[in-house]
C-alpha cells in the first residue's frame, strides 16, 4: 500500500483550493476570463467581484459566541466585494484552513476526538483575525448562531448539502493514515462521524464515503479512472463520462452539470473533472478553477484524487501558504 497517497491527497486538495480561490464563485465565465486572463498558478483576488452576492446579505451575530466574522462583517451589504479579498496568492480559504487545524490536532494528539475537534473549531472561528475570509458559508453561520443560543457544540450542526462539507476529508484521512489508522472500515466510520458534526445530510455522507473509498483504492494501486468508476454504492453518473469527454469542460460543468455547490451534482462534476484529467494534476486543478462556480470546494475532490494518483509539480508546493504548518 502506498501510504503517501493520503498525504498527497491532502496537499492536492489544498493546492486546488488555493488555485481556485481568486475565481471562486464566478458564474460568468466571460467575466472570469476577463478578470484573470492568465490563470496558470496562484494569484491574489481582486475587487470588484462581478458575481458577488454579499450585497444581498447582512451579518449580525446574536452575541459574542456567534461572532465569527469580526471586522469582516462590515463588508456584507456592499456590491462587488470579493469573498476572499484579503487572502494572498497561495493562501487557503476558511474550510481548508480548518482542515489543516484538524490535521495538526490529530497528528499532535495521536487520535481522532470529535469533542476535541469541536473545541478547536470554536476556538479558531471565534478568534478575531484567525481567518481573513470576508465570506463564511451558511453552515458556519448557522452552527455558531445555535452555539450563541446556548446549545452544546455537538448539537450545533445543521442539515446542509453543500460540497463544502467535503473540504476537511482529505486532511482528516491524511491524519488518520499518519497515526496508523489505515483500516478502511474504521476510516469510513470516522469520516461519517466527522462530517455530520456540521453537515447532517446523507448526500454529504455518501460523497465523503465515496472519496474515502477512492483514496483507499488509489493507495492500493488501483488506476484512478477505475477507482472512480467503482467507488461506493451510489451512482455518480460515471457511465456518462466518456460521452461528456467529447465536449469542453465548461460545457459539461456549467451546462450538463451545474457548477454550483449543491450535492450530489457538484460531486459528480468533481469526479468528472478528475476522470477527464486523470493523468495531469495541473491540468485538472486548472480546469476545475476555470469552470468557475464553487470551484474551491470541488477542489477538495479534484485536488485530492489527482494528488493521490499523480505527482504534484513542485511549483504548486513552493507557493502553498499552508505547507509550513503541515510540515511542522
Amino acid at each position: 500500500m502506498n501510504t503517501d497517497a493520503y498525504h498527497h491527497a491532502m496537499l492536492g486538495s489544498l493546492v486546488a483550493d488555493a488555485a481556485a480561490m481568486p475565481v471562486h464563485w464566478y458564474y460568468d465565465t466571460n467575466a472570469l476570463d476577463r478578470d484573470y486572463p492568465a490563470l496558470d498558478g496562484y494569484l491574489a483576488p481582486r475587487n470588484p467581484h462581478p458575481d458577488s452576492i454579499l450585497w444581498r446579505s447582512r451579518y449580525q451575530p446574536r452575541n459574542a459566541r456567534g461572532d465569527i466574522l469580526h471586522q469582516q462583517a462590515k463588508y456584507w451589504g456592499q456590491r462587488g466585494v470579493h469573498y476572499h479579498q484579503f487572502l494572498a496568492a497561495g493562501e487557503n480559504t476558511i474550510n481548508y484552513k480548518l482542515g489543516v487545524e484538524l490535521y495538526r490536532l490529530i497528528v499532535g494528539s495521536g487520535t481522532y476526538d470529535a469533542e476535541a475537534w469541536l473545541e478547536r473549531y470554536a476556538s479558531c472561528m471565534l478568534e478575531d483575525g484567525w481567518h481573513r475570509d470576508t465570506y463564511v458559508e451558511e453552515y458556519h453561520r448557522a452552527f455558531f448562531d445555535r452555539y450563541a443560543q446556548g446549545k452544546a457544540l455537538a448539537e450545533c450542526g445543521i442539515d446542509d448539502l453543500h460540497i463544502g462539507g467535503l473540504s476537511q476529508v482529505p486532511c482528516l484521512l491524511a491524519a488518520l493514515q499518519y497515526i496508523g489508522e489505515r483500516n478502511l472500515d474504521a476510516q469510513l466510520k470516522i469520516v461519517e462521524q466527522h462530517v455530520t458534526l456540521t453537515h447532517r445530510n446523507q448526500h454529504v455522507v455518501n460523497a465523503a464515503k465515496a472519496m474515502t473509498h477512492i483514496i483507499h483504492s488509489l493507495s492500493a494501486g488501483v488506476e484512478l479512472r477505475k477507482a472512480i468508476e467503482s467507488a461506493g454504492k451510489v451512482s455518480w453518473k460515471t457511465n456518462q463520462f466518456e460521452t461528456w469527454a467529447n465536449f469542453p469542460d465548461r460545457s459539461v460543468v456549467g451546462r450538463h452539470l451545474s457548477s454550483a455547490c449543491y450535492l450530489p451534482e457538484s460531486f459528480t462534476a468533481s469526479l468528472y473533472l478528475t476522470w477527464r484529467h486523470a493523468d495531469s494534476f495541473s491540468d485538472g486543478i486548472l480546469a476545475n478553477a476555470l469552470c468557475g462556480g464553487d470551484n474551491c470546494h470541488r477542489g477538495a475532490v479534484v485536488g485530492a484524487l489527482l494528488g493521490a494518483a499523480n505527482a504534484i509539480p513542485q511549483r504548486w508546493l513552493d507557493g502553498l501558504e499552508a505547507l509550513p504548518r503541515i510540515e511542522n
